[in-house]
């Protein structure tokens, strides 16, 4: 997700004035997220700062020995407090990353916490909300500008994946009660594993070769927001109103 956001985001992070401000929102119970945020960060954007936020003031106290120049660490919730901002809230922030902290809610609860949190982020700024397996070997994550959702990623360690819809069980919140026939992420994920099917073959060359084969026959029948470059990574992005829920709560697609 960081080697993305780096990507996708590198440009407004190199332009913005004044000094970029980058969340962390819900960082658990170690701060090395937001340690490795900065990190990637920091390779874009030298002056770069990170704010770890997390309710659970025990975490926060722990995270206090990692704190350093452009990182530090609060207690706060989906308000993300920013110290110093006028008005006790968050102004313009540029990045807003929230990893694996809607699983536990409600679905219904996903798009009110989505505004919420849009509503913190500069003009060209970028929340980014997902779900990763413990060690980060599978990864889905939807990208929302200010004025809504605009793309779910799916990422992979291509060596440990069996077929691509083993990312299922990682599915972003407003997502995963939707990979259901008739939805349009249970499509995407059928075709997924049928094109990776056919593409069995380039396994021989490498796991590598066989993602890009697959991506690219599916693309054939899915608008894909990337390309090559993005594919060897081990990802794909898709346009949400691709995969957008057509029922349910976080049914926010035409």
């Amino acid at each position: 997700m960081d080697r993305w956001i780096a990507a996708a985001h590198g440009p407004a992070l190199r332009r913005a004035l004044p000094r970029p401000v980058a969340v962390d929102l819900g960082y658990g119970a170690a701060p090395w997220t937001a340690v490795e945020l900065l990190q990637r960060l920091r390779k874009v954007r030298g002056d770069v700062r990170v704010l770890g936020v997390e309710i659970d003031p025990e975490r926060v106290a722990a995270a206090q020995p990692y704190a350093r120049e452009g990182l530090s660490f609060v207690r706060g919730g989906f308000e993300v407090p920013v110290p110093g901002a006028s008005g006790g809230g968050p102004r313009g922030l540029l990045l807003i990353r929230a990893a694996n902290v809607l699983r536990q809610y409600p679905e219904a609860e996903v798009l009110p916490v989505w505004e919420r949190l849009r509503s913190a982020l500069a003009p060209d700024g970028l929340l980014v909300e997902g779900t990763c397996d413990e060690i980060g070997r599978r990864h889905v994550w939807v990208a929302l500008g200010p004025e809504g959702p605009r793309t779910v990623t799916f990422a992979a360690r291509l060596s440990a994946l069996a077929t691509p819809s083993d990312l299922a069980e990682r599915l972003p919140k407003a997502l995963i009660h939707r990979n259901v026939p008739g939805e349009p992420v249970h499509a995407f994920l059928r075709d997924f594993d049928r094109a990776w099917a056919t593409a069995a073959p380039y396994g021989a060359l490498s796991a590598r070769q066989r993602w890009i084969r697959t991506v690219r026959s599916l693309a054939a029948d899915w608008p894909l927001a990337d390309g090559p470059r993005r594919w060897r990574q081990g990802e794909v992005t898709v346009p949400w109103p691709t995969l957008a829920p057509r029922t349910g709560p976080t049914a926010t697609g035409p």
